[in-house]
């Protein structure tokens, strides 16, 4: 069975759900830095675009009662290899050892322009 999620901390920008349940793990689509209450990219620089990014994921998994402590993956996708290192510093403040497995990808364009996305896969207590 799959069951959707949504929350207000996350934009869609094409038709695909914020989550998907599929006990026990639940998948997150990939979010951009969009603040949901302007509908504008995060300013600032790589940093502030990938908190917003975990802003927006850590609200879809609250709407199924799950924090970041639940995340067992994260995927990256970064437009410019050399914000790794800053990607890395606001990531390192957002989990805690033992930190989810990670992949990074550096891609050419992601929507709306943004900097980075980030997807997230969880597994349901």
């Amino acid at each position: 069975m799959r069951k959707p999620l949504a929350s207000d901390s996350a934009t869609a920008v094409g038709p695909y759900s914020h989550g998907i349940v599929a006990d026990p793990f639940v998948y997150l689509s990939g979010q951009t830095p969009l603040d949901p209450n302007t509908g504008e990219l995060a300013l600032g620089g790589i940093g502030a675009q990938t908190n917003q990014c975990l802003d927006n994921l850590f609200g879809v998994l609250a709407a199924d009662g799950l924090d970041e402590s639940d995340v067992i993956k994260c995927n990256v996708y970064l437009t410019d290899m050399a914000d790794f290192a800053d990607l890395n510093a606001a990531y390192l403040g957002r989990f805690v050892a033992p930190y989810p497995a990670r992949t990074t990808v550096g891609v050419a364009a992601l929507p709306l322009g943004a900097s980075v996305e980030i997807e997230i896969v969880a597994r349901r207590r």
